[in-house]
């Protein structure tokens, strides 16, 4: 479990109940239905229809990855490939074939299949690339779909908020139903902008950071087939990865600066 993911959530939507009981208000008042479906489903459609199916699919199993750690060991990575290193100089890259079905990473599987087969390195290395942008841009579009979807909310809830007043004006005459018309007025502009700033656009944020690890153990498992390839000796490979957990920690740094504010 992401702690800071859960207790972020929290304390966003706490902070906003708790402002309205200090202002002495009720937490019931910010429950309105009418309001609730004009943003959540307003929303919900718009992002639906800006995205493919595919995509939105990525969207949700990325939140997995918001709230739950994936556990990747740097280490364990390195100690595996060295291991493969030192199998390919004694028994040469050959034997790399029957290691591959039981790597730890599909990545490994498709790298070390490809040096056995006697692959140009030219040709490994883009085989392996290609893989690695495609699971880059299948983050960055989960991302956009819930940072798009932030980027709806806020309209939807002024949406929300003019035809709350337009059935104001038309009961101008009903004192009784007005109270009703300017709740749903002013809880769907809460609704939108609430949603959007403390779930939709940090979801999206914390995507992107969380899977900036993953990309960079994936960029050191390449360099480790293609080591591997070279034939440079395991313990200059593992000197070599071991450069790979500071950029790991640079990589993590830089997507936090990038996050909007």
């Amino acid at each position: 479990m992401d702690l800071t993911s859960l207790i972020g959530t929290i304390i966003g939507i706490v902070a906003v109940i708790a402002g309205q009981i200090l202002e002495g208000g009720h937490p019931a008042s910010l429950l309105q239905i009418t309001a609730a479906l004009i943003v959540f489903g307003g929303t919900a459609g718009a992002v639906i229809l800006s995205f493919p199916q595919e995509q939105l699919m990525d969207a949700v199993v990325a939140l997995k990855r918001v709230y739950f750690d994936e556990k990747i060991e740097f280490r364990e990575i390195i100690t595996e490939l060295v291991r493969y290193a030192t199998k390919a100089r004694k028994e040469g890259v050959i034997a790399l074939e029957k290691e591959a079905k039981n790597a730890s990473d599909p990545l490994i599987t498709l790298g070390l299949e490809s040096v056995a087969d006697g692959a140009d390195p030219k040709l490994v290395r883009d085989l392996m690339e290609t893989q690695l942008t495609q699971m880059e841009e299948k983050s960055k579009g989960a991302a956009k779909v819930w940072e798009s979807g932030g980027g709806y909310a806020p309209t939807i809830g002024i949406i929300g908020a003019v035809l709350g007043l337009i059935h104001v004006m038309e009961n101008l005459s009903e004192p009784s139903k007005l109270g009703a018309g300017i709740a749903v007025a002013f809880v769907a502009t809460v609704y939108g902008v609430g949603i959007a700033n403390l779930l939709l656009i940090p979801l999206g944020s914390k995507i992107k950071f969380k899977d900036q690890k993953s990309f960079v153990a994936k960029e050191m498992m390449i360099e480790g087939i293609l080591s591997i390839q070279a034939g440079e000796s395991p313990a200059l490979i593992e000197r070599k990865l071991e450069a790979f957990i500071l950029k790991k920690d640079k990589k993590a740094e830089g997507a936090s600066q990038k996050a909007p504010a």
